[in-house]
């Protein structure tokens, strides 16, 4: 008796926090994207406020977020990022829901960050590399988007 109330309890908590996901503005992927890019961030261990500035740029532009949910979506990052313990549970997220197009655009989105302050740090070519290969995305791939983002910054 006592196991058929736990599992109704079990089964109906699960539902009501799978629809509250469905209602929340950010969903966990944009979350998860936003953290890895707050990584690259505080990967050369000096915050720019060019790289703040194009952080915002960016999840204004690549993801389906709501104007007034930008900040509450820094802020949920950072915070995912500073618990994070390894880079698996974001990567592993990202290849369960991301096509091979969408993990190049984030590939291209964290070189923006990193090309932002106008000079690439050592820690955060290494870190890019390092997720590009934990999401599979094939190095000329990950080269090709470093060119293409390195040469915009340029012009």
């Amino acid at each position: 008796m006592i196991g058929s109330i736990k599992k109704f309890f079990e089964k109906n908590l699960a539902k009501n926090e799978a629809e509250e996901q469905k209602d929340s503005a950010i969903s966990k992927i944009d979350l998860t994207c936003a953290a890895l890019l707050i990584e690259v961030m505080n990967s050369d261990h000096e915050l720019d406020e060019r790289e703040s500035a194009e952080f915002i740029k960016v999840l204004q532009q690549s993801f389906n977020v709501k104007e007034e949910d930008i900040a509450e979506l820094a802020e949920l990052a950072k915070e995912e990022a500073k618990q994070a313990t390894s880079l698996y549970e974001f990567t592993k997220l990202i290849n369960d829901n991301y096509d091979n197009a969408q993990k190049i655009l984030l590939i291209e989105n964290m070189w923006r960050i990193a090309f932002s302050d106008e000079k690439l740090d050592k820690y955060e070519d290494h870190l890019i590399r390092k997720i590009s290969e934990l999401i599979y995305v094939s190095h000329s791939d990950f080269i090709r988007a470093k060119l293409k983002v390195r040469n915009a910054e340029v012009k």
